[in-house]
């Protein structure tokens, strides 16, 4: 396949969005303004109208990626399904095994044979991105983690992620592990459209355990208006990625950042692009828009950023803990005059509310053992918060860097364990993230990803079949 069409860069700008009203055309123009003026770094995104599946915008929304935690929002839309379809109850009990507590931070690190239920595992799993809660319902769900992986695997291609392919639920790094900025979006969508009423578990601002009470790794909840989801993830090998959705008069949205430089710039991408998006209003009736699913999928090898994430030039290299650490790289980067200068280059009245001071929260009471009752729950929610943990040293460890990764390998029965075998190779090597002025940037619009056309990567060979428990 060859080059990405320059049109994915530019779908709410092209004519079939032109508005019949001037005042549309205006807020139309200042929308393209405020994309023009997002980092050139962030080197694949989408944002899509989530009731119609509307692409308002496409940068290299189809180039493979590795998810990192994102994948979490498969693995919710795995046990999701098996809580619609009876097969287990939120107060079902799930235990820890070997395997679960053995997973590499983030985690809960609770003790083999604990017991938790799946509404606590999965709310630990999107709040804290727990990869032992992860692990812990994909045991409990599907019966091992290979056997949830292919389900993860299926379910994504019967939802049209055609690009993605999973083997761990949670997103540690493995060359197989792949998606893409279009599949997440349409997992995204899935979810919001088929899931209403367990909405709140995307966007509960915090968590508290006993006495430590953790913030959403999304920074957008509480602080960019209207944000109502999903789910961050980072490893070396993909950058800082992140699923951000925000509903405003009725309609929603959805934007997806691949490949961030940092966790700020991830969350500042996201927002422009929402914002963005509000500003410009729903498509014309005239209009001809593209939907999600019909993005062309790319034939490529995912590019692996480890030595521009993780290398020693980096002044501040990224935490091996993807979240723990977050706040250290946005307080760096809030300093930075470059940072400055691309909220300083949005509108005045825009600026101002893109992400505000974040916003006082009320914790989620999470526990283990069995369902506690409501007077339980408000004794838990009574105790006072421990004293914030000091920072620990930084260190390499295999949650974040590929030397650790799983390369692809072969299952029990002989077959391929991971979609393209050759996931070491790299497509492409992403330029250096400088902030521009919008003048700049629309004049010279950031490098597109290429792909690799002398490789045909092979499309896996299904195992065997694998379903959830009855």
């Amino acid at each position: 396949m060859g080059p990405i069409n320059r049109t994915d860069r530019d779908v709410h700008c092209s004519s079939s969005f032109r508005a019949p009203a001037l005042g549309l055309a205006l807020g139309s123009a200042l929308s393209c303004l405020l994309l023009a003026a997002t980092p050139a770094r962030s080197e694949s995104a989408i944002l899509i109208d989530a009731q119609s599946g509307t692409v308002l915008r496409a940068d290299n929304a189809a180039y493979p990626w590795y998810p990192a935690s994102t994948s979490k929002l498969m693995t919710l839309y795995m046990a999701l399904s098996a809580l619609r379809d009876h097969k287990v109850t939120p107060d079902t009990l799930l235990t820890v095994s070997p395997n679960a507590a053995a997973q590499a931070p983030t985690k809960m690190g609770f003790a083999v044979g604990t017991q938790v239920t799946v509404d606590n595992a999965i709310k630990m799993m999107m709040v804290k991105s727990a990869n032992d809660m992860a692990v812990l319902l994909a045991e409990g769900l599907g019966g091992s983690v290979d056997d949830f992986a292919q389900a993860m695997t299926e379910t994504a291609h019967r939802l049209g992620m055609t690009e993605s392919n999973f083997v761990n639920p949670n997103g540690l790094p493995d060359y197989g592990q792949i998606t893409s900025a279009r599949d997440l979006a349409i997992l995204a969508r899935a979810l919001i459209r088929e899931f209403p009423q367990y909405s709140d578990y995307w966007h509960i601002p915090a968590i508290k355990y006993g006495r430590r009470v953790v913030r959403n790794y999304n920074p957008l909840i509480g602080r960019y208006p209207g944000a109502d989801g999903m789910k961050t993830g980072f490893v070396c090998m993909s950058g800082f990625n992140l699923v951000a959705t925000a509903t405003r008069d009725n309609r929603q949205l959805i934007a997806v950042v691949l490949g961030a430089p940092s966790s700020s710039a991830r969350s500042i991408k996201a927002a422009e692009l929402l914002e963005a998006g509000f500003m410009q209003g729903p498509p014309s009736l005239f209009a001809l828009p593209r939907k999600v699913d019909a993005v062309a999928a790319v034939n490529a090898t995912p590019p692996d950023l480890t030595d521009e994430m993780c290398g020693g030039h980096r002044k501040h290299r990224p935490a091996d803990d993807e979240e723990a650490d977050a706040g250290s790289d946005d307080d760096a980067a809030q300093n930075d005059p470059q940072f400055t200068a691309i909220l300083a280059s949005l509108h005045a009245t825009t600026a101002k509310t893109l992400l505000a001071d974040p916003a006082p929260l009320t914790p989620v009471v999470v526990y283990t053992g069995p369902t506690r009752t409501p007077e339980e729950i408000a004794r838990l929610a009574a105790m006072p918060e421990a004293a914030p943990a000091k920072k620990k040293a930084r260190h390499k460890t295999a949650a974040a860097h590929p030397a650790e990764a799983k390369k692809p390998g072969k299952s029990k029965d002989g077959k391929p364990a991971a979609q393209r075998s050759d996931g070491q190779a790299t497509a492409a090597k992403t330029a250096a993230w400088t902030p521009m002025s919008a003048t700049a940037l629309a004049s010279s619009p950031p490098p597109e990803l290429k792909p690799d056309a002398s490789k045909e990567p092979a499309k896996p060979k299904p195992r065997a079949a694998a379903e959830f428990p009855q």
